[in-house]
Order: structure tokens, then sequence, then C-alpha cells
């Protein structure tokens, strides 16, 4: 509880010498975190003048989550991160630090996981430099350890998740492949078709990366047949809102990852045309993947409209994956010096970038 507090104000202490970077070693460690007895040896020793806290407290932590987390879907990580941070090290710290009963502990330290999985992950999309990709790491990590500790079993999976995918990204594959699957243990019984959905591409991501068809092949038909069920309903975890748009979107990339273009680009097209991904983000995201794949098909007409379509969403969005669509979009269209709208894109994307 005091660590995640002092990681958020060394995060907003730009002016510090060192700093977290990102490791495998660390995200593996995260496993052997938590501490069921903590909240209950928190409950019996409450310094004296502590703050009440109550439902109230929690709800507002929540609320205060979605808020900033459907902003930063909207706009990117890089929008409004240090209002996140501050909340958490100068509100939340009050209350974690408070008097509560243990069933109140148990909802606190939930909802500042939620809180703090949010930090990590606008961290994570706001930029690739080593201090950013370390503070996500610990944010997640200590997200992990207060869901772990509150009994939450879906927001620690969640958080489990969060590492998996950073490894991924860093290409540490071994340990992308050992955290996705004690992501999907961790969520194994949970009674929400969402979220096993969620976990099981993660893995099925993972296996990709690391060149293994047959285990990816395998958890990509149980997150189909998991997306396909009906939701158990709204739930708090981002786990309990990935939607079948998300789902799509991310079996299309594994499907280009294993080199089947023709599935990559229906499924891609499905996340846009019939489950209307509406976030800009999101939609920037999906829309640059999609103009790669048909780039790789052949269809260059078809690639430079969907990059006109990107351009479109990208605008006023800060987020690295964002950023890194522009920079590679830049790149191919070097391939076409002759085409007018290839060069009217390049000068959009410059604008942009």
């Amino acid at each position: 509880m005091a660590s995640v507090i002092e990681l958020g104000r060394s995060d907003l202490d730009v002016d510090r010498r060192s700093f977290l970077t990102a490791s495998s070693g660390y995200a593996l460690a995260a496993l052997g975190l938590p501490d069921p007895d903590s909240i209950t040896r928190r409950v019996t020793s409450t310094p004296a003048g502590a703050v009440r806290v109550g439902h109230g407290e929690v709800t507002a932590i929540k609320i205060m989550a979605k808020t900033l987390g459907d902003s930063a879907s909207e706009l990117g990580g890089g929008h409004a991160r240090h209002l996140a941070v501050r909340y958490l090290t100068e509100d939340v710290a009050c209350w974690l630090n408070g008097t509560y009963t243990e069933a109140t502990g148990r909802e606190l330290f939930a909802a500042a996981s939620q809180l703090a999985h949010l930090a990590g992950w606008m961290a994570q999309d706001e930029g690739d430099s080593p201090q950013l990709r370390g503070i996500a790491q610990g944010y997640y990590a200590h997200a992990y350890r207060l869901a772990a500790e509150a009994g939450d079993r879906e927001l620690a999976a969640t958080a489990l998740r969060g590492l998996a995918v950073q490894c991924i990204d860093l290409g540490h594959r071994a340990e992308a492949v050992q955290l996705s699957e004690a992501c999907v243990a961790y969520g194994r019984h949970l009674n929400n078709p969402r979220a096993i959905a969620y976990y099981n591409v993660t893995l099925a991501n993972a296996a990709a990366q690391d060149n293994d068809r047959p285990l990816a092949a395998q958890h990509l038909t149980l997150a189909e047949t998991a997306i396909g069920k009906p939701p158990a309903g709204p739930g708090d975890s981002w786990a309990a809102h990935y939607s079948p748009g998300r789902w799509a979107h991310e079996t299309g990339m594994i499907h280009s990852r294993l080199g089947d273009l023709t599935a990559a680009e229906e499924h891609l097209r499905l996340a846009l045309d019939i489950h209307g991904l509406d976030r800009r983000r999101t939609r920037a995201i999906v829309l640059a993947d999609l103009a790669g794949v048909r780039l790789r098909q052949g269809n260059t007409d078809g690639a430079l409209a969907t990059w006109s379509d990107f351009l479109d969403c990208a605008d006023g969005v800060r987020s690295v994956k964002v950023r890194t669509a522009l920079q590679d979009m830049l790149v191919r269209l070097h391939r076409f010096p002759d085409v007018p709208q290839a060069l009217g894109l390049r000068t959009r994307a410059a604008a942009l970038v």
C-alpha cells in the first residue's frame, strides 16, 4: 500500500535522477507478491486519528477511474495521466491509510487496484521510453497485488494481463507466455465469458509471438467460444467491458502474426463494420492495422483509403500506438513516390507526427 503511493509520487517527480525501468524479471516477480492477510492486519492496527472510510469513498474511486479511463480510451493514455496519479497519491492515499471494516477494506483495495491499473495503462500508452515502461510495470504489479489481497480474481487476472501485454510488446517471449498462462489460470473459474475471452486472447497472442502455433490456435478457439456467450453483465474491471469488437481486433492481429492475412482482414473488418468500435484511439489503431494487412495483400488502393480514414481518427490522440502507426505509415508510403494520394497522406501524417 505504501509502495504504490511512493511509486505515484515518484512518477510525479519529473526531476528525480533515478527511475524504474521495465524488466522481465520484475514482471515475473509480481507473481509472488500478494499478502492475503494484509487487509486484516491493517484493520486491526489503524493509527489514531485516521480518517474514516466507507462505501462513499470506494464509489468515488470507481467513478473517477471510469471517468479518466473513458477519456484515455478516447484521446490516449498521454491525456490526463497525471490527473489519475495525483488522485491516487493525494486522495486515495489518505483513504488507504484510513480506518475501515475488513469488508470495506477489500472493496477499497479493489478500487485502488483499478486506479493503479489505469495509471499503468496510461503510462504504457503515453510513450515507449524506459522510464514510462518501468512506471507502467510498477503500477501493473501493484494493481495485481492490491486486487489479489482484496480477493478479486478478475481484477488480479486483468493486472497480470497488463504485465503480459507489456512483455509481448518488449519481445520477452518466454515471460509473456508464462504471465499469460498465469492470467488464464487466475481467471479460469470466473463467471464472466468476456473476461475468459480477454485472457485467452492474450495467451494466444503470446504464443503466436513465441511461434507456438498449436498453443495459439487452442486459445484462439477458447476465446472465440467465450466471446460468443451472453455477457455476465456490467462489472468493475476492464475485463468486464471486453467487447466483441476488441476481441475481433486482437484476433485479427494474431492471425496476421501467424500469416493468415485473409482471416486477419476478415476480423479487422468485423471489428470496424459490425461491432462498431467508436473510441477514436481504438478505431485509429484498428484502421492502421487494417491498412497494413491490405498492403501486405497487395491491395494498395484499399490500404491508401484505409490510411486516410486512420488519419481522420488519429488527429488529437496522444498515444504511442497511434504515433508508431503514423511513423510506420510514413515509411511505407515512400514506396509510392508517384502516387498523388500517397503524397497527400504523407503530408497529412507528417503534420500529425
